[in-house]
This record gives structure tokens, C-alpha cells and sequence, in this order.
């Protein structure tokens, strides 16, 4: 029998663990397989806490499903019956800029317009500002294929307000990155390959609405761009766990890591040891960095030199009847020029239903990021009152709120800077035979990514363990 040990019980390690199980069963592969994770409870990021009727995130809301691979889980973990879709009727952002709430106009797609008249009347952009934007449809397209930032390709294509307005706030702020540094190879690959193919991102998304909407008329089935799952986000965590079926070592830490013949050596922290046949590191990469000081230097200063940032979420629950602003819409987003201390706030029980008890409104604000992570350090009270303040002023909110939680992610963001698919390639060059690096910190941090990631791990690790066994057993 051959032993997989995987660190990191976040939803990347948990989906490498299944998927693993699943192909080892269905290629008759003996495995058996020990996923250790340090924190007591599984799922990383993935929080849900449920007080008083609410249904609070302290980490992910929902995972887009044009990015096919947690949806697919969801269903194969038969959690079909709880997956809900966003309240479209409602589907609208906002930005706060020079004192207002401001519409993100209808059509548009990826920041970019594709319908003429409502980014034509609309407020939130300049007429200096639409101009330059429209100048995208005679800008020659780049032929350099080197990486470059956000920052860089948007300027260039758009101009400088579409970056401050639109892109930094909406397209960084997924990320919770500097869109001066932020990968576009590593986070909006989709930009590239509409520039190559339409010359223009506005012709490109308008081709892409066109497409959509004909899609539509020939009858297939419309699914949400966003879903998530009625009780919470933890229920797919608790789902894997349910699933697999090896051992699990919570609360448990890796102290040592070595070499041993083929396989590794585990040192765990109540001085027990592993011995794997194969090992996977689904952990932060600065964790990672440590387990793999004593056995490349390269490998560990490349891991170490991944930046993070923190963040905190604080979740506001209000009696409706205290609560007279407008929540017409999916919340705000926040240029990094506006004097505010808030990155964006989720209008949560607008964006989805079943988030907030009957008669009470759901708020969740977001603090921290590359500019501001003192926040995050201070404490709950402190964080409250700083979010209330911030929403007295932009959206008049003066009621008390019946409920507040606080979730802080400190170097919980990994930072994908210009060059970073060129790097984790080599990254992964350098792992030994049999050891694997996966996770948010390399090829995707959203939950679709991670999941496609831990699927892809698994995969490997079982072909290598298959094709191992026979030059062994010749040997």
C-alpha cells in the first residue's frame, strides 16, 4: 500500500485528498492517505457562522461558475438541492466616488462598455474620462508577449480614469492587490486573448454579450454567475470531509521534513512521525518555505518570497425597520483615490437570499489590503466603529446593529506580481520527485481555481505513484 500525506486542510488540500481517493479507487491503486492540518477545524478561508437566523462569510460568499470546477463538485457531492444562485432582480454595483453612491452603468462587462447609451448618461465616468475609454476601439493591439500589470495593460487601453475608477477598485480589489504590480497573465488571461482576437476589448465584449445572449435564446438553461450554498460556504467543507474517507489529523503541525529513500519523512508536533510515498503541500507558501528550508534553498526563497497581505471582513446585522437606506443593488466598491478606509461592502441579504433572518438586513464590510493592513490589527471594537463610521457617512446608516462579527486574515491574500506564472513554473521544476506545491499562493486563488488545482495534484500524485511501482518492483 502507498501512503499520500497531504498538509493543509484549506479547500485546495481537501479537494486534492477526494479526488485523490476517487482515482486511486477507480485505477486500483492500494493508497492510503493522511491529510494534517494545523488550525482546528478544516477549510482555511472558508468560514460560515450562523447566529440568530443570519448566514455570515467570514471568508468567501460564492464562487463564479463560469469557472466550471466548484460547481461540479457541489454536485457531485450531491449538494445540488442547496446551491442558490444571486438575486439578479437586484444585480448592481455601485462606487463610491467624490461624495456619492454611483452606478455602475448597465452593459457592462469586465469594467469594459458594450452597450453605447447607458455608459453615455452615465455619471461615474467623466466625459474626458468615456472619451479616452472609447479610444480603446483604435488602440493597435501590444505584440510583446511579456507579462505586464493591470495597471500597465489598462492605461494603455483605456486610460488612467478607468483604472482609478473602474479597474483598481472592481478588478485589483478581487485579488486585494496593487493593480501597479498584479499579473494580468496571472489574473485576467481573458484580456489578453480579447486584445489578440478582436484588436479591442470593447469590440471583444460586445462579441462576448452577443454570443451570451444568443445562447440564451437557443434555449439553454441560464445559470447564475455567482452561486454559493443556502446555509453557507462550510457546508461544501463539511461535504468533503464527509467524503473522504482516510485519516485526518487536526490541530496537528509538521515541525520536520526530509528526505527518506523515495519518499519523505514527517515530523508532526506531538512527535510522531509520517512516512509518505508521496506529499503534497497545500499550505501558504511562506509555510511551505519552512518545511523546505533544510532541502532546497532556491525552492524556499522563491516560496518566501511570495507576498501577502491581511484583511478583515466585519458583518453587520440591522433590524429593516431601523434601516432606510436603498439596498437596490450588490454593494460598493472604493477607488484607492477616495478618502475612505473601507476597500468595498457587500450589501450580503440584497446579493443573496436566505442571509439575514426575517425582517433584518445583512451588511459585510471589507478593511486591510496592501495600503491599509494596520487596520486589521485593531481590535474588534475598534474595527466596528471605524466600519459604522465609514457607512454613517456614505450611506447615512445610523441605526445600532443587532449583531457584529469580525474576521481577520492576517497574510491571507497571496500576491500574484508581474512574472508570477514564470516563477511558480520554476517552482515546480525544482520540487523533487514526489512532493507537490498547490494551493492559492500559485495558480488561482478563488475557489474554482483551487479546487481545479487540487484535482489536477491529485491526478499527478497518482500517476506517479502508478509508474513508480513497476520500476521498483523491476528494480
Amino acid at each position: 500500500m502507498k501512503h499520500l500525506v497531504i498538509v493543509g486542510g484549506g479547500i485546495t488540500g481537501l479537494a486534492a485528498a477526494y479526488y485523490a481517493q476517487k482515482s486511486a479507487a477507480a485505477q486500483g491503486l492500494d493508497l492510503a492517505i493522511t491529510l494534517v492540518e494545523r488550525g482546528a477545524r478544516l477549510g482555511g478561508k472558508i468560514m460560515t457562522d450562523t447566529p440568530d437566523g443570519f448566514v455570515i462569510e467570514g471568508g468567501p460568499d460564492s464562487f463564479i461558475t463560469q469557472k466550471p470546477w466548484a460547481l461540479q463538485l457541489c454536485r457531485e457531492l450531491g449538494l445540488d438541492d442547496q446551491l442558490v444562485g444571486t438575486n439578479d432582480a437586484r444585480r448592481g454595483v455601485y462606487v463610491w466616488r467624490k461624495g456619492k453612491l454611483r452606478k455602475m452603468p448597465d452593459g457592462v462587462m469586465l469594467i469594459i462598455p458594450t452597450r453605447f447609451l447607458p455608459f453615455a448618461t452615465s455619471n461615474l465616468i467623466s466625459w474626458p474620462g468615456k472619451l479616452r475609454m472609447g479610444m480603446d476601439l483604435f488602440i493597435r493591439p501590444r505584440q510583446d508577449d511579456s507579462d505586464e500589470s493591470l495597471a500597465d495593460f489598462i492605461r494603455r487601453r483605456l486610460g488612467r480614469e478607468a483604472l482609478d475608477v473602474l479597474a483598481e477598485p472592481m478588478m485589483a480589489g478581487i485579488h486585494v492587490s496593487d493593480a501597479e504590480t498584479l499579473s494580468l497573465q496571472a489574473t485576467f488571461p481573458r484580456f489578453i486573448e480579447t486584445e489578440r482576437k478582436y484588436g479591442s476589448l470593447v469590440r471583444g465584449m460586445i462579441a462576448a454579450r452577443k454570443a451570451a445572449a444568443a445562447h440564451s435564446r437557443n434555449g439553454a438553461g441560464k445559470t447564475s454567475v455567482f452561486m454559493t450554498l443556502r446555509g453557507g460556504l462550510q457546508a461544501l467543507i463539511d461535504a468533503l470531509a464527509d467524503a473522504f474517507t482516510g485519516t485526518i489529523k487536526a490541530g496537528r503541525s509538521v515541525t520536520g521534513l526530509e528526505r527518506a529513500g523515495d519518499g519523505y519523512a514527517l515530523t508532526l508536533d506531538d512527535d510522531t512521525s509520517l512516512h509518505a510515498d508521496a506529499l503534497i503541500l497545500a499550505t501558504p507558501a511562506y509555510v511551505s518555505a519552512d518545511l523546505l528550508r533544510d532541502q532546497s534553498a532556491e525552492l524556499a526563497g522563491m516560496l518566501d518570497a511570495v507576498r501577502y497581505v491581511s484583511t478583515a471582513t466585519v458583518s453587520l446585522g440591522y433590524d429593516a425597520a431601523t434601516f432606510d437606506h436603498p439596498l437596490d443593488g450588490f454593494g460598493f466598491v472604493v477607488p484607492r483615490s477616495e478618502p475612505t478606509r473601507l476597500l468595498a461592502c457587500t450589501w450580503t441579504s440584497s446579493k443573496f437570499t436566505h442571509r439575514a433572518a426575517p425582517g433584518s438586513v445583512l451588511l459585510r464590510a471589507f478593511v486591510g489590503g496592501p495600503r491599509r493592513e494596520d487596520l486589521v490589527d485593531l481590535d474588534d471594537a475598534a474595527l466596528i466603529g471605524l466600519v459604522r463610521d465609514e457607512l454613517r457617512q456614505i450611506m447615512g446608516i445610523r441605526a445600532e446593529p443587532l449583531l457584529a462579527r469580525v474576521f481577520r486574515w492576517h497574510r491571507g491574500n497571496p500576491q500574484y506580481e508581474v512574472g508570477h506564472l514564470q516563477r511558480v513554473d520554476r517552482m515546480e521544476a525544482l520540487c523533487p520527485p514526489g512532493l507537490y506545491l498547490t494551493g492559492s499562493a500559485f495558480r488561482g486563488v478563488g475557489i474554482p481555481d483551487c479546487i481545479k488545482q487540487g484535482q489536477a495534484t491529485a491526478q499527478a500524485v497518482i500517476d506517479y505513484l502508478r509508474q513508480a511501482e513497476p520500476a521498483r518492483m523491476g528494480s
